[in-house]
């Protein structure tokens, strides 16, 4: 006979929802350094992603980790004898070409660009990522004018070099001149697990028998000559620059963050089981092949929870073409009976854009959320994002960032991301 004050048995969400508290409330944050190296030398002239093209980095096998602080900081050299270069659109965000993190179980739960990586960074903290307000007076007049972000008799803002910054950002840096160096850093957030309260992704490291892989490429395609594609490259050299520049030497620093001393009940550590099974994904492809005043569609992989598509549309793949607006008609999200969940234009993804990050994207990006109904693709095709371009001239191409959810046990029978 079952006694009348049993109480019931807890649920896996309730009991996953125990352990997130008891990890917040009772585990330490640590933060701690796990790598760091240099490569090249600012005297030599030998672009460093020819002899170090990929730096792999081993996490610790400790706690519960939750992501990775990544400290990229690049000499750039202006190899040309007569003309100067500055940054693309999307500058220093392109010194990584490809962020890639395999698992305990060697599953890839990250392959993605750095300049993915970046405006996810942005659009979760809701501003430009490592950015800082302008304030009166530090910097010098631009257009005939003070640029200001907050007035303020005290010396505020971007006085920090080692943060975010670049030669050539304007204000207050200068183009690299010809046969000129310049210094370049990058931040990176790396997230396993989905935010401070959210643990979704986290990896229990505490084992002894397997080991997670961090891979960081150096981007091969640093700089970009004039009249080319300079979309995923950090530099773009003036009208009459012939020689592209190049990283001839780069720090890399990582610092890994994650929970340590977990709380501890009568069966062991207290985990997340359900966090634990989730995999928190970040990948990327690139569509080719558009047609005017056609709909192309890109399918979403199945078995995924889609929390997010950032996508860039390079309207002529030969000189690297974007627009802001005019070369496309619509986007839509598209069901497999061809229902259109959302149908938007240029316009309005921007002006929702500009709501959420109180700025704009570079030209021809664009961000389409869908945390608070994530896209869930039980099999594959069932949707697709719908690009309708106005402008698609010569070999016009569209990359692709995807945030999403996986579970673990699932990912073994789920389609690989599409591709043109």
């Amino acid at each position: 006979m079952t006694p009348t004050n049993q109480q019931p048995k807890m649920t896996p969400a309730q009991l996953n929802q125990l352990a997130r508290s008891a990890i917040k409330a009772r585990a330490v944050k640590m933060t701690q350094q796990i790598f760091g190296a240099t490569y090249g030398g600012s005297s030599g002239t030998t672009d460093v992603s020819t002899f170090q093209p990929v730096v792999n980095v081993i996490p610790r096998n400790v706690g519960l980790i939750k992501g990775f602080w990544v400290q990229i900081i690049g000499t750039i050299l202006n190899p040309d004898s007569t003309d100067s270069s500055d940054l693309t659109d999307l500058g220093a965000a392109n010194l990584l070409s490809q962020i890639q993190f395999n698992d305990l179980n060697n599953n890839t739960r990250i392959q993605t660009t750095g300049w993915h990586m970046a405006l996810l960074n942005s659009i979760k903290a809701r501003r430009p990522f490592g950015a800082s307000l302008i304030s009166d007076g530090v910097f010098p007049s631009v257009a005939g004018g003070t640029q200001t972000g907050i007035q303020t008799p005290m010396n505020f803002g971007a006085s920090w070099t080692g943060v975010n910054a670049a030669v050539g950002s304007t204000p207050p840096a200068t183009a690299i001149a010809h046969g000129g160096k310049g210094t370049v850093t990058w931040w990176y957030y790396i997230p396993l697990a989905y935010s401070d309260d959210d643990l979704r992704g986290a990896v229990y490291a505490n084992v002894v028998n397997a080991t997670m892989q961090l891979n960081l490429t150096f981007n091969p395609a640093i700089g970009a000559l004039p009249g080319t594609d300079s979309t995923s490259a950090v530099y773009l050299g003036a009208s009459g620059q012939t020689a592209k520049n190049i990283m001839i030497a780069a720090t890399v620093n990582v610092y890994q963050e994650y929970w340590d001393q977990l709380p501890v009940g009568q069966q062991g550590v207290l985990l997340p089981i359900l966090d634990l099974a989730t995999i928190y994904e970040m990948k990327n492809t690139v569509f080719t092949a558009m047609t005017a005043n056609q709909d192309f569609p890109m399918q979403f992989a199945n078995f995924r929870d889609f929390l997010s598509t950032t996508a860039i549309y390079v309207n002529t793949g030969g000189t690297g073409l974007r627009g802001v607006g005019a070369d496309v008609a619509y986007w839509a999200l598209q069901s497999a009976n061809f229902t259109n969940i959302w149908k938007k234009s240029p316009g309005l993804i921007a002006i929702q854009t500009r709501n959420h990050l109180n700025t704009d994207l570079p030209p021809g990006c664009y961000y389409f959320g869908s945390r608070q109904k994530p896209i869930s693709t039980v099999q594959y095709g069932n949707m697709e994002l719908i690009l309708n371009a106005l402008t698609a001239a010569s070999n016009p191409y569209c990359l692709v960032g995807y945030e999403d959810f996986a579970l673990v046990q699932t990912l073994s029978q789920a389609g690989s991301l599409a591709a043109s």
